[in-house]
C-alpha cells in the first residue's frame, strides 16, 4: 500500500509544482528540479505499485520513507503555490525547503531504486511461471472432461480471441442493459443475458446434450470451476480495453471506501460526465479479488437508466440478496425477514448503474446491515450519497493507448503513422474515454488526408462525420435532456464562453440574471445543480465561499470540458444561421466568420451574441442588425480595440462583457457608441484602460452594476469633475479588484447615493478612503480586503447606518477601526481575518446589537470575548489559516 501512497501523492505534487513553476518566481528554479526528480521517479512508483507483487519488510519500510518526504514536497508547492506575491522572504524560504527535499529525493532513487527495480523483475518472472503451469493444468483439465468431449460447440482460443460456450457473471464483465445484447466476454454466453446476478442460475451442456442448471460462481458436480479457467488468463481479442492509471487509482480509492466505511457511510459513489468511464471503473471493481473476497462474491448490479420499473428492479434485487422468491409486491417483505435474511448471508454489495434521479435512487436504498451500495452516476446526490469519487479524465498517456486500440487495435501507434498527427487528433479528444473510442474508431484505416481533417474539424467544434456525430453527441445529449427548460438554457450559454478558460462565476450568474430574468439566489441554484450533474466543474471551495449571504463571486470561477462546450455548440446550431437563439464564435479568429458576412443583409434574432478575435479595427468590422440581443461578449487579445458599430442596433442590449485575454491592457476606440446603450444594466471590463470619466460618460441611466477587473484606472480617477449622481443615477453595485494603480478612491465617489455594494479587493497601492465615505448612506455592503496598504477607515464610515456587511480581511497594515463602530446598528456581519497588526478593538463594538458573526484570527477572537456577553447571538469564528507567520519564527 505504501507504492500506492507514495505513487498518488506524486502524482499530485506534480500537478502542484507545475503551479509554483508558472506562478512563482522566487520558488520557480527550486520547483523545476524537484519536478524533474519526481517526473523520473514516477513511472518506476507506478511499476511497483501495479506489479501485484507482495513487498517484504523493508522495501516497504524505504517506499514509507518516499511517501512520507513526498508528502512534505507536496506541503511545501502547496504553501508555495499559495504565497503572496509580495512576501519575498516567504518564498525564499519555501525554495530553500524545497531544494532540500529534491536533494533528499534524489538520494534516495540513486540508492534504493536500482534494487527495487531487480527484485520485481525476478518476482514477476516466477508469478508469470507459476500462471502458465497453472493454464497447462486446466487447460490438461479441459481435454480430459467428458463435458467438454461431447460439446462439439465449444472452441478456446488462447490470447487472441474470447471463448465461447461458456456462461460468465455478469458481476465479472459488465452490466447488461435490460433490452441489450450480450456482453462480449472471454466467456461470452449464447443466450440473452439478463440482469441477474451471482445467484442466478445459468445452463451447462452436459454429456447427454441436456441444459443442467448452475448457479453462478459454482461448479456443476461433474465439472469445473469457470474462476479457475479465468485465473491468469490475458484477455485477448476486440474487448481488451487498456486500464489506465487513473483507473487504477480511482479503483483503489472507490475499493478503499467500500471496505473500511461504517454502516453510517453504506452508500458510496462513482460519478463523472457521461463517457468518461464510470461503469468501467465498476467493472473493474467487480472484479477486483479483495472486493470479491470481501463480500464473499455477493455482488448484484442494475442498471436503472432513465425509466426504470423501480418495484421490478427492488424485487429482483431482494430476490438475489435473500435467495427466496417472493410472491406479492416488494411492500409486502416484513422488515424483520429483510434485517433475518441479510444477518444470515453477511455482508453484500449493491451496484446502482446509471442513475438519473434522487427520488429513485431514495427507492433502492436497502437500510439492512452488511449492505453497501455503489451509485454510479453522472450526477452527484450529496444527501444521500457522503462519499463521491469523481472520475479524472485521461493523461495523454492513458488517453494515446486507449486511442490506439481503437484506431489501430494496438497498444501505441504503428510506425508507418504520422504520430505527430495521431497525438494532435487525441490531444483534442481532451482525455475523454468515450471520444476517444469513437473517434479512433472512425478513423480507423483512413488515409492521412482523412485524419488531417478530422483533426481540423475538431479544433474547430465540429463532427467528423454522421456516425461520430450520432454516437458521440447524441450519448453525451442525454446529460441535458432531463433538465428543466430554464436550467438547459443556462447550460447551453455556456458555449459562449471560450474553450480552456475560466469563466468567472460573476459574470455566469450576471448573464442567467439579465437573460433568464432570475433572481441571483436562483441562478446560484442552478450553477449548484449543474455542477452536480458534472455539466461544470466548480474551482476550489467555490460552493461553499459562494454560497454565504454576503460573498463575493469576484474570485470564483467555474471551468467546463471542452466536450461539453461542443456539445452546447452543437445543440445552439441546429437553427439558421439568422434564427439561433446564441451566434458564437467557437475559438478566436482574427476575423469575423465568412458566414455572417453573407447573412448580414437580414437581421439576426440572437439574445446573445459571443465573438472571440484578436485586435480589431474599424475596417474588420461590418454592419449587422441584432434588435432582440441582451447581452453581448467581446472577448479579444489586442492592446487597441475598436469597438463594434453594430451596438447601435442593440437597443435591448443590457449586458456588455469585455475580456481582453493579451499580456497588457487595451485601450478602447469608438467610445461614443456608448451613447446608443439606453437599456444597459451591467457592464465587465477586464483588462482594459479605462479612459478618464469626462471623455466616455454618458447618462447611462439604467446602469446597475460596473465591474473592473484588472484595468488600469488612475486616469478615469484622477481630477474627474463628473457628477455620477446625475449620470449614473441607478448605479448599485460597484466592483474594483486587481486594480494596481489606484492609490486612492476620489471624492465623488461619496456622492453615490444609490450605491448598495461597493466592494474593492486587492488593490496594493491603495493607502486611503475618503473622508466623506459616510455620505454613502444606501451602502449595505462594504469590502476592502487583501489591500495590504490601507492604514485607516475614515471615522465617516461609521456614520453608515444600513451597512450590514464589512469585509477587510488581508488588510495587514490596518492598525485600528473607527472609534464609533458601535453606532453601525445594523451591522450583521465582519471578515476581518488576517488583519495581523489590529491589537485592539473600539469599546463601542460592545453595541453593536444586531452584530451576529465575526471571522477574525485567533488572537483577535480574544478581544471579541467581552463583547459576546454584551452580544447575545454573536458567533466569533477562528479562520483556518491559509497564511501565517511561523515561518519567520523559523
Amino acid at each position: 500500500m505504501e507504492s500506492f501512497f507514495a505513487g498518488e501523492v506524486a502524482t499530485e505534487l506534480i500537478k502542484e509544482l507545475v503551479k509554483v513553476i508558472r506562478g512563482t518566481y522566487l520558488c520557480r528554479p527550486a520547483a523545476e528540479q524537484l519536478k524533474r526528480s519526481v517526473d523520473s521517479l514516477l513511472p518506476i512508483v507506478q511499476e511497483i505499485r501495479h506489479s501485484g507483487v507482495e513487498l517484504p519488510q523493508n522495501r516497504q519500510s524505504q517506499l514509507s520513507e518516499l511517501a512520507d518526504h513526498l508528502r512534505l514536497a507536496l506541503d511545501l508547492a502547496r504553501k508555495a503555490a499559495a504565497s503572496p506575491r509580495w512576501n519575498v522572504y516567504r518564498s525564499a524560504q519555501l525554495a530553500r525547503k524545497m531544494e532540500c527535499v529534491e536533494s533528499w529525493i534524489s538520494r534516495w532513487i540513486e540508492r534504493h531504486m536500482p534494487v527495487h527495480v531487480l527484485a520485481d523483475v525476478h518476482h514477476i518472472r516466477v508469478d508469470y511461471a507459476a500462471r502458465l503451469d497453472r493454464i497447462e493444468r486446466t487447460l490438461s483439465m479441459a481435454a480430459s472432461s467428458p463435458v467438454l468431449a461431447t460439446a462439439s460447440k465449444v472452441s478456446m482460443e488462447f490470447g487472441s480471441a474470447p471463448f465461447s460456450g461458456f456462461p460468465i457473471p455478469e458481476t465479472m464483465e459488465g452490466f447488461a442493459q435490460p433490452s441489450a445484447e450480450p456482453v462480449k466476454a472471454p466467456f461470452a454466453m449464447r443466450n440473452k443475458l439478463s440482469s441477474g446476478f451471482p445467484m442466478m442460475e445459468r445452463f451447462f451442456p452436459s454429456p447427454d446434450g441436456r441444459k443442467v442448471p448452475v448457479t453462478m460462481g459454482k461448479s456443476p458436480s461433474f465439472g469445473f470451476r469457470v474462476a479457475n479457467i479465468m485465473d491468469g488468463l490475458m484477455l485477448g481479442g476486440e474487448e481488451v480495453k487498456p486500464v489506465g492509471v487513473g483507473i487504477r487509482i480511482g479503483k483503489e480509492k472507490v475499493k478503499e471506501m467500500l471496505m473500511e466505511g461504517s454502516d453510517s457511510d453504506a452508500v458510496v459513489g462513482i460519478s463523472g460526465i457521461g463517457g468518461s468511464g464510470k461503469t468501467t471503473l465498476a467493472r473493474e471493481i467487480c472484479k477486483d479479488p479483495e472486493i470479491r473476497s470481501y463480500f464473499n462474491d455477493r455482488i448484484y448490479s442494475v442498471t436503472l437508466s432513465q425509466s426504470p420499473n423501480l418495484e421490478s428492479l427492488k424485487l429482483k434485487l431482494w430476490e438475489q440478496i435473500s435467495g427466496n422468491t417472493v410472491l406479492g409486491a416488494y411492500n409486502h417483505i416484513p422488515k424483520w425477514q429483510m434485517e433475518l435474511g441479510s444477518i444470515d448471508k453477511g455482508s453484500f454489495l449493491i451496484i446502482l448503474d446509471d442513475v438519473w434521479s434522487l427520488s429513485e435512487l431514495e427507492e433502492l436504498i436497502f437500510r439492512v446491515p452488511g449492505c453497501k451500495i455503489l451509485v454510479v452516476s453522472r450526477f452527484k446526490f450529496p444527501l444521500v450519497v457522503k462519499n463521491t469519487y469523481e472520475i479524472e479524465l485521461l493523461g495523454e498517456e492513458d488517453a494515446l493507448s486507449l486511442f490506439c486500440h481503437a484506431a489501430f487495435e494496438l497498444k501505441s501507434v504503428p510506425s508507418t503513422i504520422d504520430k505527430k498527427l495521431v497525438k494532435q487528433v487525441v490531444e483534442e479528444c481532451k482525455g475523454l474515454p468515450l471520444a476517444l473510442k469513437v473517434i479512433g474508431a472512425s478513423l480507423r484505416d483512413q488515409p492521412p488526408k482523412f485524419w488531417l481533417r478530422a483533426k481540423n474539424k475538431l479544433s474547430r467544434g465540429e463532427a467528423l462525420c454522421e456516425s461520430h456525430e450520432n454516437k458521440l453527441i447524441e450519448r453525451m445529449a442525454l446529460s441535458i435532456e432531463s433538465l428543466s427548460v430554464k436550467v438547459r438554457e443556462c447550460f447551453l450559454d455556456l458555449g459562449c464562453f471560450l474553450e480552456d478558460k475560466r469563466i468567472p462565476i460573476d459574470v455566469l450568474i450576471n448573464v442567467w440574471m439579465e437573460l433568464h430574468d432570475l433572481d441571483e439566489e436562483d441562478a446560484f441554484a442552478i450553477l449548484v445543480e449543474l455542477s452536480n450533474k458534472n455539466l461544470l466543474t466548480l474551482l476550489k471551495d467555490a460552493q461553499s465561499r459562494a454560497g454565504d449571504i454576503y460573498s463575493s463571486y469576484v474570485e470564483l470561477s467555474v471551468t467546463q470540458h471542452d466536450l461539453l462546450r461542443d456539445l452546447a455548440l452543437y445543440v445552439n446550431n441546429q437553427e439558421s444561421l439568422n434564427t439561433r437563439r446564441r451566434l458564437i464564435m467557437p475559438k478566436r479568429e482574427n476575423e469575423l466568420p465568412k458566414e455572417w458576412e453573407r447573412n448580414k443583409d437580414q437581421q439576426f434574432e440572437a439574445q446573445i451574441v459571443s465573438i472571440n478575435t484578436g485586435e480589431m479595427k474599424e475596417s474588420d468590422w461590418f454592419q449587422m442588425h441584432f434588435p432582440k440581443a441582451e447581452v453581448l461578449i467581446l472577448s479579444f487579445c489586442a492592446d487597441v480595440y475598436f469597438l463594434p458599430p453594430f451596438l447601435s442596433t442593440m437597443p435591448k442590449l443590457r449586458a456588455l462583457i469585455l475580456i481582453n485575454y493579451g499580456t497588457s491592457c487595451a485601450s478602447l476606440q469608438n467610445r461614443a457608441i456608448f451613447t446608443s446603450l439606453n437599456n444597459l444594466r451591467s457592464l465587465w471590463l477586464e483588462k482594459i484602460t479605462v479612459p478618464p470619466l469626462p471623455k466616455i460618460i454618458v447618462p447611462l441611466r439604467n446602469l446597475r452594476k460596473v465591474s473592473l477587473i484588472l484595468c488600469e484606472l488612475n486616469d478615469s480617477l484622477r481630477g474627474s469633475k463628473v457628477d455620477p449622481s446625475s449620470t449614473l443615477p441607478r448605479l448599485s453595485h460597484l466592483t474594483i479588484d486587481h486594480c494596481v494603480d489606484v492609490t486612492k478612491l476620489p471624492p465623488y465617489i461619496c456622492n453615490m447615493n444609490s450605491l448598495e455594494c461597493l466592494s474593492i479587493s486587492n488593490c496594493h497601492d491603495l493607502s486611503e478612503l475618503p473622508c466623506e465615505f459616510g455620505k454613502l448612506s444606501s451602502l449595505k455592503i462594504l469590502r476592502v480586503c487583501a489591500c495590504p496598504s490601507l492604514k485607516s477607515l475614515p471615522q465617516s464610515i461609521c456614520r453608515l447606518k444600513g451597512l450590514k456587511y464589512l469585509d477587510i480581511a488581508q488588510s495587514f497594515s490596518l492598525r485600528e477601526l473607527p472609534e464609533e463602530l458601535g453606532y453601525m446598528m445594523s451591522l450583521e456581519k465582519i471578515d476581518m481575518r488576517e488583519c495581523s497588526q489590529l491589537k485592539t478593538l473600539p469599546r463601542s463594538s460592545s453595541s453593536l446589537k444586531s452584530l451576529g458573526h465575526v471571522i477574525c484570527d485567533e488572537d483577535i477572537a480574544l478581544l471579541w470575548k467581552e463583547a459576546e456577553r454584551e452580544i447575545p447571538d454573536l458567533r466569533v469564528q477562528v479562520a483556518e489559516e491559509s497564511f501565517n507567520l511561523d515561518w519567520l519564527a523559523e
